[in-house]
């Protein structure tokens, strides 16, 4: 048979103390671990879109104005032909802003799994109190 070991009260609450305070102390740890993660992710989406942007503007702009020459060989005046080409290009570079500016919002970047792991520490934490 087993021993059991009997521990005051007193005894008890300051291993729970302790045992709180290293759990958070952890989920501090991970909590910097993910943020920093968000960030490295941001920084290297922010990155990415620089260099492509880098790439695609001056292939952007001979590929209107070839379409603006395709236009005109179809027999639309230069200037219509330009103001098509380039009231469509403004309506697709919005969509796509549009598109960068709600992937780069805080809720994508919240460090989500630290938050329900902590939460759930906390219910841990009251119900053990009970």
């Amino acid at each position: 048979m087993g021993v059991q070991e009997h521990r005051a009260v007193p005894e008890l609450f300051t291993d729970l103390i302790s045992q709180v305070t290293s759990l958070f102390r952890t989920e501090t740890r991970l909590a910097r671990a993910e943020i920093n993660e968000k960030i490295t992710q941001a920084g290297s989406g922010v990155g990415m879109i620089a260099a492509g942007a880098v790439l695609l503007i001056p292939a952007l702009v001979i590929l209107l104005q070839a379409a603006v020459v395709a236009l005109t060989d179809q027999g639309f005046e230069p200037y219509a032909a330009a103001l098509i080409v380039g009231g469509a290009a403004l309506v697709v570079g919005l969509v796509v802003a549009l598109i960068g500016v709600k992937q780069l919002k805080m809720k994508n970047l919240t460090p989500n799994k630290t938050i329900e792991q902590l939460q759930s520490d906390a219910a841990f934490a009251r119900n053990q109190v009970r």
